[in-house]
Order: C-alpha cells, then sequence, then structure tokens
C-alpha cells in the first residue's frame, strides 16, 4: 500500500483542477491532497486515480469523481468533532475526507461485501471513523442522533423521513434527489418541523437501496 511523490503529485493536478472548477473550501481541497484515493480503488484503475471520475468498486457500487465529494463535503460546512451520519459507505473515500477534516463519522453500508472491505482497509490508513455499520441507510442511526450534518452518497428517490429526524437544529443533510439523474439537494432544519432547502444542479449517482437486512 504505497503512496509515493508521483501519487502526490498526481493529487496536487487534481486540486487544482477542483479549485477551477469552483471548490473553494481549503480545508476539504487539503483533505483531498491528502488521501490516496488510488489505494480504495482496486489496482486496475490506479493509474486513472486521480482523474476527476467515477469508478466500479464492486458490488455494483462506484466510488464518487472527486468534484462530487469535493462538493458534497463543501455544502456540509464540516468543523471539528462535528458529528456526521454517512449514508453509503462504499468504498470509505468519502469517510476517510471528512475524518481528515476532523468530523466523528458514524457511518453505514447497505452492501455486505463492501462494508467488510472498507470496515479493514479503513483503520490500515490511518483512517478511524467513530462507527461502520452494515444497514440500510433509510432508517439512519436513530441510536446515535441527533446529527450536526447527514450526507447520502447514493441517488434517492425521495428524502427518507428518519434522516429529517435525525437532524439537529440547524444541522445540514446534503442528498442527491432523483431517478436517472439526481438534484443536489441542501436541507438545512430551521426548527422542530421546518427545513431550508436549496438545489445545487444536476449529478449522477447509483441508487440508494433498502431493505436489504
Amino acid at each position: 500500500m504505497k503512496d509515493t511523490a508521483k501519487h502526490q503529485g498526481l493529487r496536487n493536478q487534481l486540486v487544482k483542477q477542483l479549485e477551477d472548477k469552483g471548490i473553494k473550501d481549503i480545508n476539504v481541497l487539503n483533505a483531498i491532497k491528502k488521501i490516496p484515493r488510488h489505494l480504495f480503488l482496486n489496482s486496475s484503475f490506479e493509474d486513472f486515480a486521480y482523474q476527476d471520475k467515477a469508478f466500479p468498486i464492486g458490488a455494483g457500487q462506484t466510488i464518487s469523481q472527486p468534484y462530487t465529494v469535493a462538493f458534497q463535503s463543501e455544502l456540509l460546512q464540516v468543523e471539528k468533532d462535528h458529528k456526521i451520519l454517512e449514508i453509503g459507505t462504499g468504498s470509505g473515500y468519502q469517510t476517510a475526507v471528512l475524518v481528515t477534516l476532523g468530523a466523528k463519522v458514524y457511518s453505514i453500508e447497505r452492501q455486505n461485501e463492501l462494508f467488510k472491505t472498507t470496515k479493514l482497509l479503513l483503520p490500515k490508513l490511518g483512517i478511524r471513523p467513530s462507527h461502520l455499520t452494515f444497514g440500510d441507510g433509510y432508517k439512519g442511526l436513530p441510536q446515535f442522533a441527533p446529527f450536526d450534518s447527514i450526507i447520502v452518497t447514493a441517488g434517492a428517490p425521495i428524502i427518507p423521513q428518519a434522516l429529517l429526524s435525525q437532524l439537529k437544529i440547524g444541522g445540514r443533510l446534503v442528498i442527491p434527489l432523483g431517478d436517472d439523474v439526481q438534484v443536489m439537494t441542501l436541507l438545512v432544519r430551521k426548527n422542530e418541523t421546518q427545513f431550508e432547502k436549496t438545489e445545487f444542479g444536476d449529478f449522477r449517482f447509483v441508487p440508494l437501496l433498502e431493505n436489504k437486512n
């Protein structure tokens, strides 16, 4: 599991691309600069790891393109020790970005094969989320709620009510909404019953699946 000067150079180039595409949060950019994305991919993709593209990671899932990871992370406005619920651990790359930003990350993965692989990988890279679990992301993790923010890393046809209820007042939910193409959506909880909604354009994600357990 090597991370070489060449890899670092490619990450620097990737960060420059993300800046050119409009990512401004210096902490997010620095996290992406630090994290060896090639180690989250099958070795056959290693030469392409620092392109701004999504790649398959098994079980019909993908690692999101770095721009999407950066965009969602920026919308979360992560602060140190924020408690973040991540729906869709996947390869663990987004998890690693959030942990590197100083968040306490609670993450759910619905594909058992991916869950097992990622649970072993993250500690090897020095990435220690607060809690990883195999389960249904639509239900969230009520036992650990409320959360400062929630990030959904798969396309959801609807906003799961369970997730809204697990958000702190003032908390932020970032979720791609839609079927074939998703609209990146931010909901900020104003009080017990009201949420402020902002939309940020089209993205493409694999679908958010439920009821596997």
